[in-house]
């Protein structure tokens, strides 16, 4: 059985040509453990969440999940991987129900219809189980979409900016969802540009600017300030 108990990245660097995407990026997550992931746009944030999903390869570097290398891992890992990205893999035509019936048997998953009532409770698209997905919002979508991610109970989890087009109320069901994510140790990488709504959650937060990582300081002020008081360092050590 693949060891989740940890996630360990060690001086991972990505190119695509001559552009340097991640530069000797090291980071390590324990199990029950969320971790937000900051930056600007362009700063490498989704190109790190490819590299743990083992969706690119990372130029140098390496990956290790538990005791198992990235290279080797194979499909036991991705088995008990959860990815969430821009591309929310939903198909319109269907139901939410059918959505999710779809996945299940992808993932060869037992209890498949009490899975899918459970979802579908949490993502609180139960009252349009039977509808097209066609006629709903962003937002509805980016729930149903989450709860895809997390139908075969992931032990790593990834997230690329989830909060986006979701309402008061499915932000606050989303950070609940979260903290159940801890409770059964999962392992959780989240990007968002939410600063305000993910503090709280998380148990702690890096920041990529130019490909490089930086553990964001724990201080006494906000989320945000300790963000910004980071990148205006780095804006001042790139105009010495």
């Amino acid at each position: 059985m693949l060891d989740f108990t940890s996630l360990t990245l060690t001086d991972v660097t990505r190119n695509f040509g001559r552009r340097r995407a991640l530069h000797r990026v090291s980071l390590r997550a324990a199990a029950g453990e969320i971790i937000a992931l900051l930056g600007p746009n362009g700063a490498g944030k989704s190109t790190l969440l490819s590299i743990v999903a083992t969706l690119l390869v990372p130029t140098s570097g390496t990956v290790r999940y538990g005791d198992h290398d990235a290279a080797h891992a194979g499909a036991p890992l991705r088995a008990r991987l959860g990815l969430l990205g821009h591309d929310l893999y939903i198909y319109p035509e269907l139901s939410p129900a059918e959505n999710l019936r779809f996945f299940a048997k992808v993932y060869g998953l037992d209890g498949v219809e009490r899975r899918i009532s459970a979802a579908l409770e949490h993502a609180g698209l139960s009252h349009r189980r039977d509808d097209p997905v066609s006629g709903f919002s962003r937002g509805m979508r980016q729930r149903l979409a989450l709860e895809r991610a997390l139908l075969h109970a992931p032990r790593l989890v990834l997230l690329d900016e989830p909060f986006t087009g979701l309402d008061d109320t499915a932000t606050h069901a989303l950070r609940q969802r979260l903290a159940m994510l801890r409770e059964t140790g999962s392992i959780v990488l989240v990007t968002t540009h939410d600063v305000e709504t993910i503090e709280g959650v998380i148990d702690r937060a890096v920041m990529l600017h130019n490909g490089a990582l930086a553990e964001l300081p724990a201080g006494t002020g906000s989320l945000r300030d300790r963000y910004r008081a980071v990148i205006a360092r780095g804006a001042e050590s790139s105009a010495r």
